[in-house]
């Protein structure tokens, strides 16, 4: 690695309204290393990349990119000394093709780089890593038609399309299999030995030592470590971001039993084809991408139609994409909640909306849920990833559904806010309600399924209870079919 960092970041600070987001946070990234960036939600790890890449001013603090100062007023000029960044949610353009958005993205190519390279640089270094994810790319496809995993792709290629020599990635295998995060941890290694550098915002701590050379653990805005993670543990890591947590191995037991006790009971409220499911039973769904899950799990929540789906109603639904799909970010919270529930009692009077009294509702439903929020009227655009999913999870049980399926309810979050999410989930499978869960991350299948259901090309089966991991990632090849 050269002596010289790639970036420096030193005694950043940055205040949002009354929120302190980052407190004098320093970070050195080394040429031809992946750096890790660990923190709960609201730590400040966005943030402090975000004025890594001149999306946000600091408020103190200073910023080098090879050893020269840098006054970074906008992404644009971040692009034209070489950085690139990967955002948590997709920044491409639905109605253009693959190509156009590439195009788009490379615009600041042609603005030149004006010394922000270091002598000996060239853009044909990542040529290689950019050539193996165009693979299963197609250049005339319109991007709303590409699955989920194929979209982050593209966003990866485009932030490489600029020319970046240095990566920024936040949370990339949020939305991705098993196999294709491997895939991907393998690419960003593959970037940095060829002399690229990567920052590597992540909450699953496997892919910090699987890929990553350094850590640096932010909480409250604060550094609280920065070591090789040669000498950690995840143990060390949990503790470094959030201090001691509650065991998952109680809270699997407790969710799961109660579900089959009261599911076996009462009479099934969603039937697929042959298989049935009962109130109270949380069902973990396994596929790999583009094997028919989103669109049975659309099916089952009411928004599309398919042949052999038989479902009670009400039903609530909790999307994989919490900004483009879940809510609107611009809109306050009450707003978001009230959002498609205008007819809702509560707040509804004849055709007239009881603004106070949904704000009233909104305010108990922030306490119940542990929202961190000013109130009911703080825009959704400035809760963390954590808060917005809990928003969206708070929606959908107000309506007190019969059936909830949710889409990757996990995406993007950190260790505490999953745990969170994951025990509402159990929580409304002990209150009878049918719960439908699918995940790219099959441990989460597993640990929250008490039935796990594999899809291939489109065929629904059940797993054997016993079915350990293996197992059903062979189901969900194809290579193992259950009885």
């Amino acid at each position: 690695m050269s002596d010289t960092p790639a970036l420096e970041l030193s005694h950043i600070s940055k205040v949002f309204g009354s929120v302190q987001a980052l407190r004098g946070a320093d970070f050195v990234l080394a040429k031809g290393e992946v750096h890790a960036l660990l923190g709960e939600n609201g730590a400040g790890k966005s943030t402090l990349m975000h004025v890594a890449y001149g999306m946000t001013r600091p408020d103190g603090g200073s910023i080098r990119i090879r050893g020269r100062d840098a006054l970074l007023r906008s992404p644009r000029d971040a692009q034209a000394l070489g950085l690139g960044m990967v955002h948590q949610h997709f920044t491409s353009i639905g109605a253009l093709t693959v190509a156009e958005n590439i195009a788009l993205a490379g615009g600041a190519r042609a603005q030149g780089r004006e010394g922000g390279r270091a002598e000996g640089e060239e853009d044909g270094k990542t040529g290689g890593v950019l050539g193996s994810l165009m693979e299963g790319l197609e250049r005339n496809a319109r991007v709303e038609d590409l699955s989920v995993a194929l979209r982050q792709r593209l966003e990866i290629v485009k932030a490489l399309a600029t020319g970046a020599t240095i990566l920024l990635l936040d949370e990339p295998s949020a939305v991705l299999a098993p196999s294709e995060v491997e895939e991907l941890l393998g690419l960003v290694r593959t970037f940095a030995a060829e002399g690229g550098s990567v920052v590597l915002i992540t909450h699953k701590l496997p892919e910090v030592f699987a890929a990553a050379d350094r850590v640096t653990v932010l909480r409250h805005g604060v550094v609280r470590l920065t070591a090789e993670v040669a000498g950690q543990t995840e143990a060390s890591l949990a503790e470094a971001m959030i201090g001691q947590m509650q065991g998952r191995e109680g809270a699997r037991a407790q969710g799961g039993e109660d579900g089959k006790t009261g599911g076996r009971e009462r009479a099934p409220v969603v039937r697929v084809d042959s298989l049935e499911i009962h109130p109270g039973q949380l069902i973990g769904v396994a596929a790999i991408e583009g094997n028919g899950q989103r669109e049975l799990l659309r099916a089952i929540a009411g928004l599309e139609s398919m042949p052999g789906v038989h479902v009670e109603k009400p039903v609530a639904f909790v999307p994989e994409d919490r900004t483009t799909e879940g809510l609107i970010p611009e809109f306050s919270v009450t707003e978001n909640v009230v959002l498609g529930l205008s007819d809702d009692p509560r707040w509804a009077r004849g055709p007239w909306l009881d603004w106070g009294a949904a704000r009233t509702h909104v305010t108990e439903l922030i306490r119940s849920f542990g929202i961190v929020a000013t109130g009911p009227d703080t825009l959704a655009a400035t809760l963390s990833g954590g808060n917005q999913q809990k928003v969206v999870l708070a929606r959908a049980l107000t309506r007190g559904p019969r059936v909830l399926v949710a889409e990757n309810p996990s995406r993007g979050l950190d260790i505490r806010a999953t745990e969170e999410v994951h025990e509402r989930l159990r929580e409304a499978a002990r209150s009878g309600v049918a719960v439908v869960v699918y995940s790219t991350d099959l441990d989460e299948v597993l640990e929250l399924g008490e039935r796990v259901l594999v899809i291939h090309r489109g065929q629904v089966r059940e797993a054997p209870r016993d079915a350990d991991r293996g197992m059903v990632g062979d189901m969900m090849l194809g290579l193992v079919r259950a009885e």
